[in-house]
């Protein structure tokens, strides 16, 4: 996924993050006026180590220590705040792997195999996996990770290992194709190459699976007939787009125009959902730094505005940016991430009443 790229290049500051303090009690009696409207949080990505390090001080420690008990907890977890779905950001990160595999080296990681660990679990409550199928090389160049002979056999070779060794979990729903394009307005001619590719590798080693990607740049879309011809190419079941506020590339209020946009498109290509990604965080140092779990009156503003345009919002994401108190598996920080955890379940059990 490029936001990583996109995190360091586009962000900028944290001017309109949060909703200033006046509008916020009037924001909030708003939503409780079209609450049924507003869809609640369906899935995350997730990940073992961030792929930026620089975002991540809070909880890679953390992570890297949770042992297969702690990874299994953490999936529990998940479930009880309502997630279906899970995005698995990368199998492999830094030349390294996360599961045995004669293709790269292993990372270490206190638990031995993680990925066995969450889909055991996920198996056990029902969540359903997209699994990642890279990242085999510099995962900051991702046109040259679409676009490389070498790596891109690493990736087929991974993905057949990884189909082998963990396809028997019924969690194990498809597949996640993690080198994310952005619009412009259009996507290049070489990510359709590479998304079909992998579709085409998915499908022949499992026939049901069902796939995602998630691209983001949602400001410069231009959803007239060229990209719904570009739709209509692509071997995709869900395109789940960013929607750039964490990362400050759109303000609170402008991704209702962007997705209703993008959501006329996939409603005449007839090809694949429209979901979203997302952003749940803001910037420790305005423009850098660590990922900071954001306040959840924006966040509710985010859900409002992108609700009524696609089936499911998905989040970038749980992991380090939300816990529960009582949490057995820690990742991020305590008082921020238990602070958000609280906000989003103290609304989300309001709406099951």
């Amino acid at each position: 996924m490029n936001r990583r790229n996109f995190l360091s290049t586009f962000g900028l500051g944290t001017a309109g993050l949060l909703i200033p303090q006046f509008a916020r009690s009037s924001f909030l009696k708003q939503c409780e006026s079209y609450n049924g409207k507003i869809k609640p949080i369906s899935g995350s990505w997730f990940e073992f180590q961030h792929l930026l390090p620089t975002e991540s001080e809070y909880w890679d420690k953390d992570l890297a220590h949770f042992t297969a008990q702690q990874w299994k907890d953490k999936i529990y977890e998940i479930h009880e705040v309502g997630l279906e779905y899970l995005v698995l950001m990368s199998i492999a990160a830094f030349g390294k792997a996360f599961y045995d595999t004669s293709l790269a080296p292993k990372f270490k990681l206190t638990c031995e195999d993680p990925l066995e660990a969450i889909l055991s679990a996920a198996d056990e409550v029902g969540i359903k996996f997209f699994i990642s199928n890279d990242f085999w090389g510099d995962g900051t160049d991702p046109d040259r990770m679409m676009k490389d002979k070498d790596i891109a056999y690493m990736r087929a070779k991974a993905m057949e290992e990884v189909a082998t060794k963990y396809g028997h979990h019924k969690s194990f729903y498809g597949w996640y194709f993690p080198n994310e394009s952005y619009l412009h307005p259009y996507f290049d001619e070489f990510y359709i190459d590479y998304v079909n590719d992998c579709a085409q590798r998915a499908k022949r080693l499992n026939p049901n699976c069902v796939n995602l990607i998630a691209p983001y740049n949602i400001k410069a879309e231009k959803a007239d007939d060229n990209y719904v011809r570009q739709l209509e190419r692509m071997n995709i079941e869900i395109v789940a787009y960013q929607d750039g506020v964490g990362v400050n590339s759109t303000k609170l209020g402008e991704p209702a125009r962007y997705f209703e946009s993008l959501y006329k498109a996939h409603q005449k290509a007839a090809r694949s959902r429209i979901w979203a990604d997302m952003e749940l965080f803001y910037f420790e140092r305005g423009v850098s730094g660590n990922l900071i779990p954001a306040d959840f009156n924006r966040i509710l503003h985010q859900m409002s505005d992108i609700s009524p345009f696609v089936d499911k919002i998905l989040v970038y994401q749980y992991l380090g940016i939300m816990n529960k108190p009582a949490s057995k598996a820690y990742a991020g920080l305590r008082d921020e991430t238990v602070r958000l955890y609280n906000q989003y379940m103290g609304w989300y059990k309001k709406q099951k009443i």
